[in-house]
């Protein structure tokens, strides 16, 4: 890169919701580069709950307030997929050290596939250190509470998702 020139980055998941550790990371990453890639991995092996199309929905609602971020998403190998779109940062987050090892591993494939993008790890916010997209769908799905965990349209969203069953429900009420 030469001085002055723009820093693209991209900042891949699944995001199946979005959860507020998503967004922390998102707000930190609009700071650190002149254009942020929010991209949806297709990757129907994980059985997601939202389409894409919804997950995109969603995304774009939450991030409207940072101007310089947009919403994609890809197929196929990541490595390939910043270089088609000019980014030369792959943004990721980590929670805990479980996060790291996998990320390392996924970061040394992408630079040995694509030399010139580098991956930069964000440490989560400590209040979103525990947050993750299949804890909330869980929790949610049992009746409890996610409010403060994703933004208030997700969560409605999930709410309409993952109605949990009246009987379920009653259960939970009476013991």
């Amino acid at each position: 890169m030469t001085h002055g020139a723009r820093v693209v980055a991209i900042y891949p998941g699944s995001f199946d919701p979005i959860t507020n550790g998503h967004l922390d990371v998102i707000e930190r990453g609009s700071k650190l580069f002149d254009r942020l890639i929010v991209s949806i991995l297709h990757n129907e092996s994980k059985s997601p709950l939202f389409s894409v199309l919804e997950r995109a929905e969603m995304l774009r609602e939450s991030v409207r307030p940072f101007g310089n971020v947009e919403i994609d998403s890809f197929q196929g190998l990541l490595a390939d997929y910043a270089l088609r779109k000019n980014a030369r940062v792959i943004l990721r987050g980590i929670r805990a050290v479980s996060d790291y090892e996998y990320e390392l591993q996924m970061a040394l494939m992408n630079r040995r596939l694509q030399p010139q993008v580098e991956t930069v790890f964000l440490l989560a916010g400590e209040a979103f250190s525990f947050i993750s997209s299949k804890l909330v769908k869980e929790v949610i799905s049992l009746g409890g509470s996610v409010a403060g965990l994703v933004p208030p349209l997700v969560e409605k969203r999930l709410r309409e998702r993952l109605r949990a069953p009246e009987s379920l429900q009653q259960e939970l009420l009476t013991t």
